[in-house]
């Protein structure tokens, strides 16, 4: 009889040992379970973070670009104004000037 108690004690140790092994692979199963899914929803909040800065990042490039063109016409406004000044100085002088070169090369030197 006390082998059957002995079988029966092993028997009940090996069905606990069982039932502890499948809790254990359950558990595990629903580890790897949330940490994939715990990956996934980290790379897509990534994406949309990553898309967000994109997004920024053209925007501001897009303004730069606009205001580069305002720019540009600005300085081009401000080099036609330059020239005309310096155009209305030479006219004012150049007869004056052309003059004294008359002067100076039809001058004879002894």
């Amino acid at each position: 009889m006390d082998s059957m108690r002995g079988h029966e004690g092993i028997q009940m140790l090996l069905t606990a040992e069982q039932e502890a092994q499948q809790i254990v692979t359950a558990a595990r199963n629903l580890k790897t379970t949330r940490l994939r899914q715990a990956k996934e929803e980290a790379e897509k909040d990534a994406g949309h973070y990553r898309s967000n800065l994109e997004s920024e990042y053209q925007k501001r490039v897009g303004e730069t670009s606009g205001n580069s063109g305002i720019t540009a016409e600005r300085l081009e406004e401000e080099t036609d104004v330059k020239i005309r000044n310096l155009k209305k100085s030479a006219s004012k002088v150049q007869s004056d000037t052309v003059d004294m070169l008359i002067k100076h090369t039809t001058a004879a030197k002894y």
